[in-house]
Parts: structure tokens; sequence; C-alpha cells
């Protein structure tokens, strides 16, 4: 199975999503937004799959320093402009495995696709 795990590296979520992967040996190549940034067609792949709902991480401080303007009438492609040029808005982790995408860490839903 192929794995890619996108994330920020010091995120505590995706700490604990790399544990949860390296615990079971499960290998997994890593996309770090900071450097990597985030592609726009990789986007509305997960905006589709997933909804820009659950994507867009509007709990974080990226998303709460924004301007009122920029958070206003949120639909699917300003969400996906907002995750491009705000990568930390972007909820995290994102897993890509051959079955999927998950968004977030939980214990259950990663063991029920991952193994």
């Amino acid at each position: 199975m192929t794995i890619t795990l996108y994330g920020i590296p010091n995120c505590d979520t995706v700490a604990k999503a790399r544990k949860w992967l390296d615990g079971r040996g499960i290998h997994y190549a890593f996309h770090d937004y900071k450097k990597g940034g985030a592609d726009q067609a990789r986007l509305e792949g997960w905006v589709a799959q997933a909804g820009w709902e659950k994507l867009l991480n509007r709990g974080g401080t990226t998303f709460k320093k924004l301007d009122p303007a920029d958070k206003a009438d949120i639909d699917a492609d300003k969400a996906v402009a907002i995750m491009m040029q705000h990568p930390s808005c972007i909820k995290r982790p994102v897993v890509e495995y051959d079955g999927g995408i998950l968004v977030g860490f939980k214990d259950g839903d990663w063991s029920a696709a991952l193994g």
C-alpha cells in the first residue's frame, strides 16, 4: 500500500499520526506543507472526496487571523484558495492511501482504513 502523510512537522496531531504509523510498521512518505506547499489539483481532489468543510481547518490560529472578508461566504473554490495561500489552514494530517484519504487523526478510522 502506498501512503503519503501530509502535514506540518511541529503539529502535535501529525506527530501522533506518525507515531501511530511507525508503531504499526506502516511505511509512508511525508509531505511538509511548509516546505512543499499545497498543490491546487490535489486540494481540489481532497475537497471532492471529503468536502471543503472537513478539510478547511477553521479552528486554527491562521484561519482566525484572516480578514473577515476572506472568511465570509466560503465555498469549495474559496476554501481551496485559502488553503493554497495558507497551508496551515488545511486540517492535519491528511493521508492519501490506495483506498482514499483520511482527514485528521482518529485511531478507529485509521485502524479501519490502514490496518
